[in-house]
């Protein structure tokens, strides 16, 4: 499946329905789902929902990353 992530192709094998769960894209990713936002296609997917995302081959997913720091 390739997928568009922040901006760049990205290929990853998908489950035999054609897309992938959302925790298992983050997981092939080492991405820490606590630790990030996510908007598949400009939708952005509130944390109660990633576990029924789904993330599907042409898709643009956007992964921000919670940093902090400060003055």
């Amino acid at each position: 499946m390739r997928l568009i992530v922040n901006g760049k192709l990205r290929e990853l094998d998908e489950d035999d329905h054609g897309a992938i769960p959302l925790p298992e894209m983050l997981k092939r990713f080492e991405i820490d789902p606590r630790l990030v936002a996510v908007a598949i296609n400009g939708d952005v997917i509130p944390k109660h929902d990633f576990a029924a995302a789904r993330v599907h081959e042409g898709d643009a997913v956007e992964i921000v990353r919670m940093v902090g720091g400060g003055a």
